[in-house]
């Protein structure tokens, strides 16, 4: 067994990760042919990358889309390294003072159906993100709160045009999720076509989708990166079960899990298949959250709110959680080890984080009796998912119990529960979460303005001084101002107004059969995902 981990490591002046150590070994030729086979553990809600934040869609159905930019294959660790996927040459540094972004893309790219790609497309593309028409979901809508307008000076020249200059651009144009879509399929089928319809420029074409059973694609023979793939194509077999996705991997039915896997899996697997497998770990960029409702009573009611934050002892939490799930570090609103995190001296002084949790539990069971809410009862809704919600989720009702509140869980599968979070708002409070690809700070922290702005905030609260703090703070271009305004951000989302909550930052854990090369772990299970780079030993098969 080899085990590879990755550690970021990112900094103000320099913004570079360091790389990931494993992959294929120096000499390595890449061998094409075979079908990779691995297994997802949740099911497809859409198909619609624009308005999904699930890896069981991006996982089966990236491979089928091209993006304007990606993170480099052979550097995914990294918050700045990004490649031309769609355009030509280099990724353009901005020009006219940080204002004008000018892409010029390739004249070679087909989509499945034939239809040459040009700048339209693109253009369609992000004004479909960005500037959705009403009544129309984009889930990454407020990461682009810096562009004013796209434009189209000729057929194969994209420009992007900033309301002002901010370093959270270009990592918001490189996520995974930017499917470029075809300005024809939008056109002519409506923007919900791509729900349930596939047309991308990607490595692998759209074979079959069998809900429930698997997705299946093949090579793209008229693909625009020369050479790949190199997999004859994939199945992508869902599992939801974890045990069947382990055994799946022992029993060499699959040959790896993209997302990851909790510590005793890992280790279970390295002790039966010893040389047959490899590990790749890493910190991961997702935090595991819990939401309350701010439209339904109590939760309307800052002192309940406060209330349930106070009550979780993050600190034990972390050291018993990490042994059986895939959480692991405690922090705030921004990934922990960056320049901009939370000191643990900072973090100790807002709720939920405080040294003494005797203390914090005492406060909590004071401001329920204060608002008349002793022994409140609730619902938490959670998503059907063993790894890490049901986990964390039934750790959380103990730590609820402490406080004398009376909860029970709700566990529903992940369309339904998306539809009762996202649409229907059906739930007193509901474990979440803010999971981004690329590490970007300044967009990835969106989760937590109005509900009428970001598209990925569904505790239901409108808090212009959140808004406000979130414009200053991505205008600013000195890293100490962005540093101190996000102190103030943080404080009022998680202890001030208690907005919304953190459980624990999530830890990646990769084991997948020493035959797959290619594929290198990053710092999101959404990134690396096209499998264009992926190839089979089959000296090792």
């Amino acid at each position: 067994m080899r085990f590879l981990k990755s550690t970021l490591v990112v900094s103000f002046a320099l913004g570079l990760a360091a790389a990931w150590a494993g992959g294929a070994a120096a000499g390595e030729t890449p061998v094409r042919g075979g079908i990779l086979k691995f297994v997802v553990g949740s099911k497809i809600p859409s198909y619609d990358a624009h308005m999904e934040s699930t890896f069981g869609m991006i996982h089966p159905i990236r491979p089928f889309y091209s993006l304007l930019i990606r993170v480099n294959p052979e550097n995914p660790s990294s918050p700045t390294d990004f490649v031309c996927d769609l355009c030509e040459g280099d990724v353009p540094a901005a020009t006219n003072n940080g204002l004008t972004y000018t892409f010029k893309i390739r004249k070679d790219v087909k989509f499945h159906d034939g239809t040459p790609l040009t700048a339209h497309d693109i253009k369609a593309t992000f004004d479909k993100i960005i500037f959705p028409p009403e009544g129309v979901p984009s889930t990454r809508k407020a990461f682009f709160s810096s562009l004013d307008s796209t434009t189209v000076p000729d057929d194969y020249t994209l420009v992007f045009n900033m309301k002002y200059a901010s370093g959270a651009f270009l990592p918001a144009v490189a996520a995974p999720y930017n499917f470029v879509y075809s300005k024809k399929d939008l056109d002519e089928n409506g923007y919900a076509w791509h729900q349930k319809n596939i047309n991308g420029t990607g490595a692998f074409t759209f074979v079959e989708h069998k809900p429930g059973a698997y997705v299946e694609g093949k090579r793209y023979e008229n693909y625009h990166h020369e050479g790949k793939p190199y997999l004859d194509g994939f199945r992508a077999i869902s599992a939801p079960k974890m045990a069947v996705r382990l055994q799946a991997i022992r029993g060499n039915r699959a040959a790896i899990e993209f997302r990851g896997f909790p510590p005793k899996a890992r280790d279970d697997l390295v002790k039966a298949l010893g040389d047959k497998i490899v590990v790749q770990e890493s910190d991961w960029n997702c935090a595991l959250q819990f939401l309350p409702n701010h439209r339904r009573k109590p939760f309307d009611d800052v002192r309940v709110r406060r209330a349930l934050t106070l009550a979780v002892d993050r600190r034990a939490g972390s050291k018993y959680l990490s042994k059986i799930a895939i959480v692991k570090t405690m922090g705030g609103v921004v990934f922990p080890g960056h320049p901009l995190a939370a000191t643990e001296e900072e973090l100790s002084k807002i709720a939920g984080y405080w040294p003494s949790i005797e203390k914090s539990r005492a406060e909590a069971k004071r401001l329920l009796k204060e608002a008349g809410a002793e022994g409140l009862e609730f619902v938490l809704l959670n998503r059907g998912v063993d790894q890490p919600y049901r986990v964390v989720g039934t750790w959380l009702i103990d730590q609820f119990k402490k406080v004398g509140l009376k909860v029970t869980q709700n566990v529903l599968p992940s369309p339904a529960f998306y539809d009762a979070v996202r649409k229907k708002h059906d739930f007193d409070v509901t474990v979440y979460f803010n999971c981004q690809s690329i590490v970007n700070p300044l967009a990835d922290v969106s989760a937590y303005i109005s509900d009428d702005i970001a598209g990925n905030n569904y505790a239901g609260y409108q808090d212009r001084t959140m808004d406000k703090l979130f414009d200053q703070m991505n205008r600013a271009s000195d890293p100490a101002e962005q540093r101190r305004i996000m102190r103030l951000y943080e404080k009022r989302a998680l202890d001030e107004e208690a907005l919304q909550f953190i459980t624990l930052w999530w830890y990646k854990i990769n084991p997948h059969r020493s035959y797959v090369k290619g594929w290198k772990i990053a710092p999101s299970h959404y990134l690396n995902q096209h499998l264009d780079n992926v190839w089979l030993d089959p000296d090792l098969m």
